[in-house]
């Protein structure tokens, strides 16, 4: 048997051509000669209405918390700790007194100083009996002008030396007063880095690191290129921001109370602060969170659902119903997006409040064809209601 493949696909052709137009020929109506089609069934969608109402313009930005006021305890004198009076990680107020540093060679201190002042003052007093009896004889001209200078001199010296001893007497005083440690502002505290028996050096070693709670500030950095924006609206009046912790979406509102007055090289980035009322300690410094500075409001935006836009070769659109008599029609009508609200999305475009939009089933719908709608489109004021 001879294997001939090229005659072989020759007649596979011929038999196919036979076979199509054998079922071409079944598939033609005697009227027209054409092929009847299956009508194809309408795309079953779901949908919604546009609605209109005013919606707030805003940058989005991760921003972190920080407290408006931090204050790290140093110790200013040296000693050894004899008392902590106060429990790590408690509300401290406003100069309560927090460690005790030995005072005992600071009172010794106080103690000579103030000896040594009252020796001189008496000291001080002679010198002015004396020098303003020498004047008395220096005026009968009994005295010559040099003895008088000299008893004139004395009485200085020792005025001098009663001013540097009330000076000795009052660092002293400072220094006994430092041995008693207390907070200087009303915060949070910390865990403290010494205990009772720890000696400690003047100005060395961070004991203790105090926080403001109430209010918080949200540091945030916008680009360079949002910078202008954010000033002309700055101008109008104070920003308003709204602050939530990712994994709670519970914003607080804030104001914006710091711009800063560089542009980083680099990031080209700008930072920015608002401060948030935080009396339940909501929030919680170091603790990253979202940021949303409102910029203004726009007036009566168009919203549709987010799910309603797609994204085409030409850009993005949506379907909107058109009525054709009794039947409901999958019309595309190209649109511009605005910033996310919630669900909703503003788009701008041949779009109008009322208008119905298909938000669920548009991978069935073929554009100017027909649909069955699965649900009555809520009024534009229920759903308006609904996402604010």
């Amino acid at each position: 048997m001879v294997f001939r493949p090229y005659s072989l696909t020759r007649q596979s052709c011929r038999l196919l051509g036979t076979a199509i137009c054998g079922a071409l020929a079944f598939g033609c109506n005697k009227e027209g000669g054409g092929i009847a089609m299956p009508a194809r069934p309408p795309a079953a969608v779901t949908v919604a209405e546009a609605v209109s109402r005013d919606v707030p313009v805003y940058i989005d930005e991760i921003g972190k918390c920080t407290a408006v006021e931090s204050v790290n305890i140093f110790p200013q004198v040296a000693g050894q700790i004899t008392n902590v009076h106060f429990t790590d990680g408690t509300d401290v107020k406003k100069d309560q007194l927090l460690f005790t540093i030995d005072p005992r060679p600071y009172k010794a201190a106080v103690s000579q100083a103030t000896a040594m002042l009252a020796k001189d003052k008496a000291a001080s007093e002679n010198a002015n009996a004396f020098a303003k009896r020498q004047l008395e004889v220096f005026n009968m001209k009994s005295i010559s002008a040099a003895d008088y200078d000299q008893a004139r001199f004395a009485a200085d010296a020792a005025n001098a030396a009663v001013e540097a001893d009330q000076a000795a007497l009052d660092n002293a005083n400072i220094n006994y007063d430092y041995c008693f440690i207390k907070s200087p502002i009303e915060g949070l505290a910390g865990a403290r880095m010494v205990d009772p028996g720890n000696v400690v050096k003047a100005n060395e070693g961070n004991m203790l690191v105090i926080q403001k709670m109430d209010p918080i500030y949200a540091d945030f950095t916008i680009n360079e290129k949002q910078l202008s924006t954010v000033r002309q609206n700055m101008a109008n009046g104070t920003l308003k921001a709204l602050v939530n912790i990712p994994t709670d979406g519970d914003s607080r509102e804030g104001q914006l109370t710091f711009l800063d007055n560089v542009v980083k090289d680099g990031s080209g980035t700008v930072k920015l602060r608002a401060t948030v009322p935080n009396k339940d300690r909501h929030f919680w410094p170091g603790q990253f969170v979202n940021v949303r500075l409102v910029l203004n409001v726009k007036k009566d935006a168009v919203l549709v659902p987010a799910i309603a836009t797609q994204l085409g070769q030409t850009g993005n659109f949506v379907f909107a119903i058109k009525q054709d008599g009794d039947k409901a029609i999958a019309e595309q009508r190209p649109v511009t997006l605005g910033q996310p609200q919630g669900d909703m999305i503003v788009v701008e475009g041949n779009i109008q409040a009322g208008d119905v939009v298909i938000t669920e089933g548009q991978n069935g719908v073929m554009p100017n064809g027909p649909v069955r709608i699965l649900n009555p489109a809520p009024p534009a004021q229920q759903t308006a209601s609904a996402q604010k």
